[in-house]
């Protein structure tokens, strides 16, 4: 190769270590997003009811005790991180050290990118008590309940890599896809959402179900498999017509991708975010809390800790705001405009949120064109809008989590107790079996 050559992703850096990238990028995600929320005094995994506990809104930084409880939940984590990242990055050195970004030789030795898969996919499975086995269930119960679509792709993509590192594959050009074999990819990418689709009929025909939520959470995972399943039969006409070109099939694709996605950022702002931007003036006065279990000003004490002494505040509806971390309280009447009276974050956070989470909605149906995957030339395109959408699951757990704390708060007054000690103030989980499975 002459020196002036750019090398091709697919000989630096292949498709199996890609998949292994991403992963580990939701690993190190979910870790980051663990210490951001302990540092914003939240305890994510109980707010999420990931085990048994309680949940508390935070005015102050933890106090040490359970500083060193939240910070049992996140520190595995970055182990578990370490440990893969480390196990993955010998994988691909090595790799990288056995073909000299030499074209000829990557599938000579495709051998090491499926000996890393293998212990990777050896070690999540693993039965027992190694390698953070409580972390690894975590995550992967997290993964199941809701962050499973925005791995969507990853799942297309490890079929490909099976194919490439099997006898005959090659990993510097995607399989073939034809016959039966061009219905798997689409099938393996909607798999996360037909899950989700199935999970939400269930429980909108429980006998204890009352409400039409968990059928309209459906129509967004239904919606997303009509893209998928249209992007497959329009791959067929793009690879005799121009991808530009004025198919009617391509019109109707377009048209499904633009109503899932907005539908979908629909849904994060009102039903996973709680916010009031495109609610209904309506729905936004029939939503609006009971009283709110309020911490007092000026704690001194964490509100995070287990004590069972608690003080109600009733929701001031004169003054403004009052300061929570690094949010603020507000009265009904006077929140900003599109959010919610009770914010845990800076104001400024909340519009960036939701801009980028649009932008990145829309990409991301894009990128669910599964004929695209089959075309080497936008590797490198593909894995960074891959990246993109793994940052706005990122950046959608902090709202999420936060929501889940404040709806904890508003719905389970009755529950407090009034001691000596009015600085603290309990936030009890709600009675689902699991809030991440209800969006």
């Amino acid at each position: 190769m002459d020196s002036g050559d750019a090398v091709p992703l697919s000989t630096s850096f292949p498709l199996p270590f890609r998949v292994l990238f991403l992963i580990g990028l939701g690993i190190l995600g979910w870790a980051t997003n663990l210490y951001g929320l302990h540092v914003l005094g939240i305890d994510a995994v109980s707010a999420l009811e990931l085990h048994s506990g309680r949940t508390f809104l935070p005015t102050s930084s933890p106090s040490s005790r359970v500083s060193s409880s939240l910070r049992a939940s996140y520190m595995p984590v970055y182990r578990l991180f370490t440990g893969y990242a480390t196990w993955c990055f010998a994988g691909w050195s090595l790799f990288r050290l056995a073909t000299h970004s030499d074209t000829t030789l990557v599938d000579a030795f495709k051998y090491i990118p499926a000996l890393s898969s293998f212990g990777v996919i050896t070690t999540l499975i693993c039965p027992l008590e190694l390698c953070q086995k409580r972390e690894r269930d975590l995550f992967l119960q997290l993964l199941f309940a809701d962050v499973f679509t925005s791995f969507a792709k990853v799942l297309g993509d490890v079929w490909l890599s099976l194919c490439m590192l099997l006898p005959g594959g090659s990993l510097l050009s995607p399989p073939p896809l034809d016959g039966l074999s061009q219905w798997i990819l689409p099938t393996l990418m909607s798999l996360p959402y037909i899950i989700r689709f199935r999970q939400c009929l269930i429980e909108y025909w429980s006998p204890t179900n009352t409400s039409k939520r968990p059928l309209l959470n459906a129509l967004k995972y239904a919606s997303s498999i009509v893209v998928l399943e249209l992007a497959e039969v329009k791959g067929e006409i793009v690879t005799r017509e121009s991808w530009h070109g004025e198919h009617p099939l391509f019109r109707l694709w377009l048209l499904a991708a633009v109503v899932n996605s907005l539908y979908s950022f629909w849904w994060d702002l009102t039903n996973d975010w709680g916010l009031n931007l495109l609610k209904s003036r309506s729905a936004e006065s029939q939503s609006n809390p009971r009283p709110l279990v309020l911490p007092s000003l000026h704690s001194k004490t964490s509100p995070i800790t287990g004590s069972s002494n608690a003080h109600i505040v009733t929701q001031p509806h004169t003054s403004s705001s009052h300061q929570v971390l690094g949010g603020a309280i507000y009265s009904q009447q006077s929140y900003p405009y599109g959010l919610r009276p009770v914010l845990l974050y800076p104001l400024p956070v909340y519009p960036l949120v939701m801009f980028f989470n649009l932008v990145l909605r829309m990409t991301w149906s894009i990128k669910l064109s599964s004929h695209l995957h089959s075309q080497s030339e936008g590797s490198a395109l593909i894995l960074w809008l891959e990246v993109a959408e793994l940052l706005r699951r990122w950046m959608w757990v902090f709202i999420r989590v936060e929501w889940e704390v404040v709806k904890n708060a508003q719905h389970k007054s009755p529950i407090m107790s009034i001691r000596a000690a009015p600085e603290e103030v309990e936030l009890m989980p709600s009675n689902r079996s699991d809030p991440m499975d209800d969006y």
